[in-house]
């Protein structure tokens, strides 16, 4: 009989059914570094959604056969020491292909609109003290006839592409591989990374945390950018230095960004993008994948992909 350990039940806000074949199943609500031996200890699966998995943890687990990542990213599971004994890794692929381009919008119109500083302005009773109808203290930009520049042409990334072209934009890619024409036979125009950093109004991250792309947007890649030019970060927070970030939201390098994520979460209280009080930052708690109904979709996946490696069939190996 497997046992099944989940290491962080929490982060996932659904209902889970039980895998088809029999088994024991442990949840956790949370755990630290420190407890993930101790947990997973004669547990032939592992279910983590950030929980790390690292080589020196993995050396103690001789029972486990299984990594389901509750997630689509896996840089917390140390892929090379699962491989090297022979345990399977599999992840959820396409659950939030609403969830996270709706998100990848509200960020993009909010800081592209201003919308966190007229908020602030009503907050502070500005506009009642207005001798207009209205204020306008703050740029307003619209995203019909705007350039957006995706980096990383995944799922997401064409789904993003999809919806900026109902908003009446135009779009250009950068991607490692090539860019094939969709079932219209419409294509976007491919760039490299410095072209399409140049010559975009808005920026938006679209690809995994490896070691090629940490910190592949930093001062120099931010110094290319429009002045006028926003940056949406749904993907992962190590892909953008973010002291660079913080310092060129300071200073106007760019007009503004729009950030899911984090280096480090949860957030370390030094982080320098918790120190900005800027109306051009807007900065949400890696929420963008975690509507009700993306949440229902990775948890049937995340059993799915249980049941069929159980089967002798693994899907979504990694």
């Amino acid at each position: 009989m497997h046992k099944i350990v989940f290491l962080d039940r929490d982060s996932l806000i659904a209902n889970v059914r039980p895998p088809a074949f029999e088994h024991a199943w442990q949840d956790y609500p949370a755990t630290a570094p420190h407890e993930v031996v101790e947990r997973l200890r004669g547990a032939s699966v592992a279910v983590t959604n950030k929980v790390p998995l690292r080589a020196d943890a993995i050396a103690q687990l001789p029972d486990l056969k299984l990594v389901a990542v509750a997630a689509t990213g896996t840089d917390n599971v140390d892929l090379a020491a699962c491989r090297e004994r022979g345990i399977a890794v599999c992840n959820i692929r396409d659950y939030s292909l609403v969830s996270v381009p709706e998100h990848t919008f509200a960020l993009m119109l909010a800081v592209r609109r201003s919308l966190k500083a007229y908020a602030r302005d009503v907050a502070a009773g500005r506009w009642q003290q207005s001798t207009r109808f209205c204020l306008l203290d703050h740029p307003i930009g619209d995203l019909a006839g705007s350039r957006l520049g995706i980096v990383g042409y995944g799922a997401l990334g064409r789904r993003v592409a999809e919806i900026g072209r109902a908003f009446g934009m135009e779009i250009v890619v950068s991607s490692r591989s090539p860019v094939s024409a969709r079932r219209d036979q419409w294509r976007p125009m491919q760039l490299p990374l410095s072209s399409l950093l140049m010559t975009s109004d808005v920026v938006s991250l679209h690809l995994p945390l490896t070691d090629e792309t940490r910190h592949m947007i930093g001062a120099a890649e931010l110094a290319r950018m429009k002045k006028s030019a926003i940056l949406i970060n749904t993907a992962r927070g190590g892909l953008v230095d973010e002291a660079a970030l913080a310092e060129a939201l300071t200073t106007g390098t760019i007009a503004g960004a729009g950030f899911d994520v984090l280096s480090k979460e949860p957030p370390v209280p030094d982080n320098p993008l918790l120190q900005l009080d800027l109306p051009n930052f807007i900065l949400t708690p890696h929420v963008a994948w975690a509507s009700a109904g993306a949440m229902q979709t990775l948890a049937d996946m995340l059993v799915e992909n249980i049941d069929a490696w159980a089967a002798g069939n693994p899907k979504n190996l990694v």
